[in-house]
């Protein structure tokens, strides 16, 4: 394993975690609503009453880093090594999961820990493991 040291950003990780953290908490204080991304894109296409406030907050997602990029201009590209194919199945994998857990990764493990919520202490928990088993199996079992 090596460190991309060319793009190893600790100031901005950190300045996106803080964001992240105020946004979060700006959502719950100022509206009493959690900043999970798998609900409000969920309440977006059932058109949940508040659908408005919801799409507003996917389009933010969206905006965000096209903002930033012509902000702080040329940025490395991430490199995706998996296949179309294994990225769909992914993307379906999360989607299951989500629903199962009730709540995504930022709605549990942004907005759920922070209320010390043992319900997302448990998915945080469960989604974390089945991340590090999964790169173990795939990088060191079977690659």
């Amino acid at each position: 394993m090596s460190i991309a040291w060319d793009v190893f950003t600790p100031a901005a990780a950190l300045g996106g975690g803080v964001l992240i953290g105020l946004a979060a908490s700006a959502f719950v204080l100022l509206l009493g609503r959690i900043a999970g991304i798998s609900g409000m894109l969920g309440g977006v296409l059932e058109r949940a009453a508040d659908w408005p406030l919801r799409l507003a907050f996917v389009l933010g997602l969206l905006a965000a880093p096209m903002i930033y990029a012509l902000l702080a201009g040329a940025m490395p590209l991430p490199v995706i090594e998996a296949s179309t194919p294994t990225l769909l199945l992914a993307g379906l994998l999360v989607g299951v999961g989500t629903r199962f857990a009730s709540g995504c990764t930022s709605g549990h493990g942004v907005c759920g820990l922070s209320r010390l919520s043992p319900r997302s202490l448990v998915a945080t928990l469960c989604f974390m493991g089945a991340g590090f088993a999964t790169v173990y199996i795939v990088r060191h079992l079977l690659g």
